[in-house]
C-alpha cells in the first residue's frame, strides 16, 4: 500500500462520503438514535443537513495553509439545522447529543477510509486533531443558529399556533398536549384531536368559523385540529372542508394526509360543503391504483369511444344509474331527463360494450363498473 502525505485524500474521503447515500443514512441514524424527540423527525430532514456539513468541511481539508481560522469557514448548513430544530421544538441539549453522535461516527469512518487511502499515520493524526477542532466549531454554530431563532422567532400567538400545528399534522417533533392547550388548541374528553383540511384556503378564518376550531395555513389549504367537527353552517359555502375522526397526537400525521387527499379529489370534481374523509374512502383507494382503473375501464368499455358525444353521455348516464342505487327515478331526477331516457340509454351501453351493469353478482361487480366508468370519464376529458 503507498502511503501518502497531503490533504487531498482525506479531502477526496469527505467527498465521497457526501456523495455516500449509505453513509449520509447512516450518519443521520447515529444523530437520530440519541433521542425520541430527533427519531420523531424526518430521516430526509437529517439526511440533508448532514450531506450539506460534510460537503462544507472540504475546504478545511483540502488546504489548511490557506483556510484560515476555523470560525471563518462556511457553517451555513449548521446554522440552518440549529435555526431549523429551534422552529420545530427540538431541546437544545437533545440538538446536541444528535449532532456529537454524527460527529463522532463521521470520525470513525473518516479515519477508516483515510487508513485504506494510504494516509500515514501522522497525518492521520493532523486529521484527526482538525476533526475535533472542526466538530466543536459547528457545535458553536449550531447553538449559533438555535439562539438566533429563538430570539427572532415572532412570539404572537398566531406563530405559536402555526408552529404547533405543522408540527402535529406533518410528523416532525409531536408536540405536546399541554403545549396545545396553552395555546388554545382544546382536545376531547379523550385527548383526542378532529384533523380537518380545507381548500380553496382565500383566509384561514374564513373557511371555518367554529370557535371550537383553530385553523392555519399549510401548503395552499386551511388546516385545523378542533375537539369536535365543525357544523355545516360554520362553514364557507364555497370551501371543501373534509374532516377526519377524532384521534390522538400520533396518529394525526396519517389522518391529515388522507384529508389532504380527498381535499385534492374532491375539489377535481367539484364538490363543496363539509365531509367526513371516510366518505371518499372508495375514491382514495381507487385513486391509489389508477393502473386498475385503466385496465377495468379497457375491459368493460372498450368499445365505447372517447371522441364520440354520444358514448360520453351514455357513460355518464351508467355512473349517474350507479351513483343513485341503480334507481331509474332518481337517475332521470338527477339528469333531468326521463325514466325512458335512462332506460334507452343504459340499452345502448349494453349493445355497444356487449356487457351490463347486471353483469356479475354483489357489491364488488358494482364497484367495478363504478371504477370502470369513473376512469374512463376521467380519461376522455382529458383527451
Amino acid at each position: 500500500m503507498t502511503v501518502v502525505h497531503g490533504p487531498e485524500p482525506v479531502a477526496r474521503v469527505l467527498r465521497d462520503m457526501a456523495a455516500d447515500v449509505d453513509v449520509c443514512v447512516e450518519l443521520a441514524h447515529a444523530a437520530r438514535s440519541r433521542s425520541p424527540e430527533l427519531s420523531r423527525l424526518t430521516e430526509e430532514a437529517t439526511r440533508s443537513h448532514v450531506t450539506a456539513m460534510l460537503r462544507a468541511a472540504d475546504p478545511w481539508f483540502t488546504a489548511p495553509e490557506r483556510t484560515g481560522s476555523v470560525d471563518d469557514q462556511d457553517f451555513t448548513a449548521a446554522l440552518l439545522l440549529g435555526a431549523d430544530r429551534a422552529v420545530q421544538g427540538v431541546p437544545m441539549t437533545v440538538v446536541l447529543r444528535g449532532v456529537q453522535a454524527a460527529l463522532a461516527r463521521a470520525a470513525e469512518i473518516v479515519v477508516d477510509r483515510c487508513r485504506s487511502a494510504g494516509v500515514s499515520d501522522r497525518a492521520l493524526l493532523s486529521v484527526v486533531l482538525r476533526l475535533q477542532e472542526y466538530g466543536a466549531a459547528m457545535e458553536r454554530q449550531v447553538i449559533h443558529g438555535y439562539r438566533a431563532a429563538e430570539h427572532e422567532s415572532p412570539r404572537t400567538l398566531g406563530a405559536v399556533r402555526t408552529r404547533l400545528l405543522h408540527q402535529a399534522l406533518l410528523g416532525e417533533v409531536p408536540p405536546r398536549e399541554e403545549e396545545l392547550a396553552r395555546a388554545g388548541v382544546r382536545s376531547d374528553a379523550a385527548g383526542h384531536y378532529h384533523c380537518l383540511v380545507a381548500a380553496p384556503a382565500p383566509a384561514p378564518t374564513r373557511a371555518v368559523s367554529s370557535p371550537h376550531t383553530v385553523t392555519v395555513p399549510l401548503d395552499g389549504r386551511t388546516v385545523g385540529l378542533c375537539p369536535r367537527p365543525p357544523e355545516a353552517d360554520e362553514v364557507d359555502p364555497e370551501a371543501l372542508v373534509v374532516v377526519a375522526p377524532a384521534a390522538p397526537l400520533p396518529e394525526l400525521p396519517s389522518l391529515y394526509r388522507l384529508c389532504v387527499r380527498a381535499v385534492d379529489l374532491g375539489r377535481r370534481h367539484g364538490l363543496h360543503g363539509l365531509y367526513d374523509v371516510t366518505d371518499f374512502a372508495a375514491r382514495i383507494a381507487l385513486a391509489e391504483q389508477p393502473s386498475l382503473g385503466t385496465l377495468l375501464s379497457r375491459r368493460l368499455l372498450g368499445s365505447l369511444d372517447p371522441a364520440d358525444a354520444f358514448h360520453h353521455q351514455l357513460a355518464l348516464t351508467a355512473l349517474a344509474f350507479l351513483d343513485n342505487g341503480r334507481r331509474l327515478d332518481q337517475t332521470a331526477a338527477a339528469l333531468f331527463t326521463h325514466p325512458n331516457t335512462v332506460r334507452y340509454r343504459l340499452g345502448r351501453l349494453r349493445q355497444i360494450t356487449s356487457t351490463s351493469l347486471a353483469d356479475g353478482d354483489g357489491p364488488l361487480a358494482a364497484l367495478h363498473w363504478w371504477w370502470a366508468l369513473t376512469a374512463w370519464m376521467e380519461s376522455s376529458t382529458r383527451r
